[in-house]
């Protein structure tokens, strides 16, 4: 399935540790993964809603809890559909309401992890479901790249053809509602694209730092770069670069993969914090 791939690492990263199978899946789901997380990061970053993608991962987890004890193969389904409508739910209640945006989003970020744990628990699966708190970005299967291939292609796609609005609504929502722009269906879309990445790649990254991976790349390139188009080239190039060295840093320190892509972003961004006053004269 994945011949093409691998014959091409071969030829270009003739390393001995890229050499094992395992590694050339691992490099090609980082391929995948880290633009995403560049290019949605931005968006997350320019509306302040670090918290709000934080708040997704825990849905993710109170949909595996739930797929676990309804017996669900594959809880990453069920995790899914839950986190998906944990973000509609979420974000049509914070148009409504006249509470502070922080404050809904932490009420059902807090329920959702409880709900989670406890059902694990009761369940008597929680250490079989542990693993997602961590990830293990190395265990991906040709299967799994397939899907996560098709999730980037489906999220570039959608970028393309609805950057603008998505850009107009987060920037000045009157604005947009004024030029006939439903400003609540692009929210819903916008927060659905990211619940649907965060919920299939968070069985890889892991729950603790799949927040981590989405928030530094692109607060990183907001410290250096101008405009639009700098800021979101930037972002990505951070995160796949960050994915790249995490990768082969973890292969020789034996660490968790995920983790160790999120400490190289979060060293581009301590670098970026040191020039920022070089790039804002």
């Amino acid at each position: 399935m994945l011949d093409w791939w691998y014959i091409t690492v071969d030829i270009l990263l003739p390393f001995q540790w890229m050499s094992h199978i395992f590694m050339k899946n691992a490099l090609l789901a980082v391929l995948l993964v880290t633009p995403l997380f560049g290019m949605l990061g931005t968006m997350v970053v320019s509306n302040r809603m670090a918290f709000f993608s934080d708040a997704l991962g825990h849905g993710a987890f109170t949909g595996i809890a739930l797929g676990a004890l309804l017996g669900v193969i594959q809880p990453i389904w069920s995790a899914t559909v839950f986190s998906v409508c944990f973000a509609v739910v979420i974000t049509m209640i914070k148009h409504k309401s006249k509470s502070s945006t922080d404050t809904i989003i932490g009420v059902f970020s807090s329920t959702a992890i409880a709900a989670g744990l406890v059902i694990m628990s009761y369940g008597g699966s929680f250490n079989k479901y542990s693993a997602y708190l961590i990830g293990d970005l190395l265990s991906i299967t040709p299967v799994e790249i397939i899907m996560l291939l098709c999730a980037f292609i489906g999220v570039v796609l959608l970028w393309l053809l609805t950057f603008n609005k998505v850009l107009l609504v987060s920037l000045n929502p009157s604005l947009a509602a004024s030029k006939g722009i439903n400003t609540l269906v692009i929210e819903i879309m916008f927060t659905s694209v990211i619940a649907i990445i965060v919920t299939v790649t968070i069985q890889w990254v892991g729950l603790l730092i799949i927040n981590s991976l989405l928030i530094l790349p692109a607060a990183a390139a907001r410290n250096i770069t101008q405009n639009v188009r700098q800021y979101h080239l930037v972002s990505i190039l951070t995160a796949v670069i960050s994915g790249v060295i995490g990768l082969f840093l973890s292969y020789y320190w034996n660490t968790a993969t995920g983790a160790t892509i999120v400490l190289v972003a979060a060293l581009f961004y301590f670098i970026t914090i040191a020039l920022r006053s070089r790039f804002t004269v």
